[in-house]
């Protein structure tokens, strides 16, 4: 099938392609916004809103704050690390000013995990939530992080909002462990020193890069995908010009439940939103589904985004159905697949469609997207969005027929410049132009995509890809454990969940204490919810485990109803 004859069932109205270089940088797009939306609301959380003026303000004070009182010069990498706070969004903007490279981070992460992000990326400087500080503590001197700059979860509520918030954080619920770095600085008083300097707009382009946004990638261990300025800009302007029929400048309200350091709410929520002059509701605890429907509650939003998991915990909260839902136009879904049930609930509660998209950390993320004037199609990714191309192909490379199953490839200037300094795991992903996102899919006479398979051994755990090199890596840590395999099994919260076959070095070794020493190196999502022990494990004639054999034979004598 030709690359381009799903254009003739596109909505009318949505181009077949975009500019790709609409703006020089992310920050021109900044300028823009920012002069065009003025006195509009931007971002809101926790009841404290910022205009797009204030908004743009305390960016340049937090920019000249980075310029002229840090090391930190064009290219550097700057962490960050917190969930959906005001700060992260500040400090962002502010540090693509700079001609920083933005390595977002989660929060949940384990000392471990933090430290092979922060030397994979060479990281200088981090913004960190108080709250995670001692992890941070604990590796610091095993990186080149030199600049820390810490903040509270009520910093930029104002008023006696903040100190109220900050006190009961710290004092009443104990959610700040004790922790010591001497260096940092408190993010407020970032932004004051920054008042007192000029900032010197940096010459950017588009071919630099913007952030290293950490993933697995289709095999191995996490590694950063290099997303430039221009791979950032396209995409927003692809998935802009998708929602054209249905969105309007400086009318949308947004709910950003995902986390921003998550790619999905990256582009979708913070910088589309931005273009479009929303304003847009950080939740901060979303996993917190009564607090989560009371806050959905004070506004009128007219857009969501989310994974399966989300939209159906939301559908089964008692007072969901309760709110008020005439303002919503659409819910985008992405990160897993959006299940059937859960889409036609979703319509029959809401009024408004959940359309499901496509795509990967590599690709900015967006790939496909489904129709938006009630062409969608249930149980598919969509259509290829402007300026993509997707093709299938067999294991020998060619492509595969109309409707039949093949690897699906994409190519568009959304695809990522490669991974950070790892040459040859990006050869391995890209052929040319073309980057094979290790997913099987189909492709019908409409352009229309299914996902078949997901990548052939990576675990779906609420949206978050496991990749099963980095469980085993840490199981193996184990001094009573000889080998170890991880596969993902059926799990009706979570799609998936982690299960790790064992072979005993010392027989005395219990699933309590794998467990408790999986929660130790991993996040929580990564920790195996079963534990098997065998007398070995299959494997190739090299050695290998096959994971495949082990899923095969869990699959025959388990059931995870």
């Amino acid at each position: 099938m030709a690359t381009h004859t799903w254009f003739q069932h596109y909505p009318k109205g949505i181009p077949h392609t975009i500019n790709p270089d609409e703006y020089t940088s992310l920050p021109h797009l900044f300028e823009v916004g920012f002069e065009k939306y003025g006195d509009r609301p931007a971002m809101e959380n926790m009841g404290k809103c910022l205009t797009y003026h204030e908004f743009n303000q305390k960016v340049d004070q937090f920019a000249s704050f980075l310029q002229n009182h840090t090391n930190l010069k064009k290219g550097d990498r700057l962490a960050i690390q917190m969930p959906n706070l005001l700060q992260y969004p500040i400090a962002m903007f502010a540090a693509l000013k700079c001609g920083l490279v933005v390595v977002n981070t989660n929060p949940l992460y384990t000392p471990d995990e933090m430290k092979h992000q922060f030397n994979d990326s060479g990281a200088k400087a981090i913004v960190i939530l108080e709250n995670f500080a001692c992890n941070l503590e604990e590796i610091i001197s095993y990186t080149s992080i030199e600049t820390v700059i810490t903040t509270e979860i009520g910093d930029l509520l104002g008023g006696l909002k903040r100190p109220i918030i900050n006190f009961v954080v710290k004092r009443i619920k104990k959610m700040v462990p004790p922790f010591s770095l001497p260096m940092a600085i408190n993010f407020n008083s970032a932004l004051k020193t920054g008042q007192s300097s000029q900032f010197n707009k940096v010459d950017l382009k588009g071919e630099d890069i913007a952030f290293l946004q950490y993933t697995g990638g289709t095999t191995g261990v996490s590694k950063g995908a290099m997303l430039t300025h221009r791979n950032l800009v396209a995409n927003l302007e692809q998935v802009c010009a998708w929602m054209s029929i249905m969105l309007e400048e400086g009318k949308e309200t947004v709910i950003t439940a995902l986390p921003l350091y998550h790619v999905f709410a990256l582009t979708c929520n913070c910088l589309v939103m931005f273009k479009l002059g929303a304003k847009n509701i950080l939740i901060t605890n979303p996993r917190d589904m009564p607090g989560f429907v009371k806050e959905l509650g004070k506004h009128q939003f007219s857009v969501i985004t989310g994974v399966n998991t989300l939209f159906n915990g939301l559908l089964n909260q008692p007072k969901f159905a309760e709110l008020d839902f005439s303002k919503l136009k659409v819910a985008f879904g992405g990160g897993m697949a959006v299940q059937k049930i859960v889409a036609e609930k979703w319509l029959k509660t809401t009024g408004a469609s959940l359309a499901e998209g496509y795509g990967l950390t590599e690709t900015s993320p967006v790939l496909t997207i489904n129709p938006l004037d009630g062409t969608d199609r249930v149980g598919t990714i969509g259509l290829p969005i402007p300026s993509t191309e997707i093709k299938m192909l067999d294991d020998d490379g060619n492509e595969v027929a109309q409707g039949e199953p093949g690897e699906l490839c994409a190519k568009g200037p959304q695809v990522m410049k490669g991974y950070w300094e790892r040459p040859a795991d990006t050869d391995q992903v890209m052929n040319g132009e073309w980057f094979k996102t290790g997913d099987v899919a189909t492709i019908d006479k409409d352009g229309f995509i299914r996902i078949v398979d997901r990548k052939k051994e990576m675990i779906l755990v609420s949206g978050f890809n496991v990749y099963p090199n980095e469980v085993e890596d840490a199981i193996a840590r184990h001094e009573k454990v000889l080998e170890v395999g991880a596969i993902g099994v059926p799990d009706k919260k979570s799609t998936e969940a982690v299960k790790v076959f064992i072979v005993k070095k010392d027989q005395s070794l219990t699933v309590e204490e794998i467990k408790e020493h999986a929660h130790e190196i991993l996040t929580g999502y990564k920790c195996p919810k079963h534990v098997a022990f065998t007398s070995e494990l299959p494997k190739s004639n090299v050695g290998k485990i096959l994971r495949r054999v082990l899923k095969e034979e869990d699959a025959k004598v388990n059931s995870y109803d």
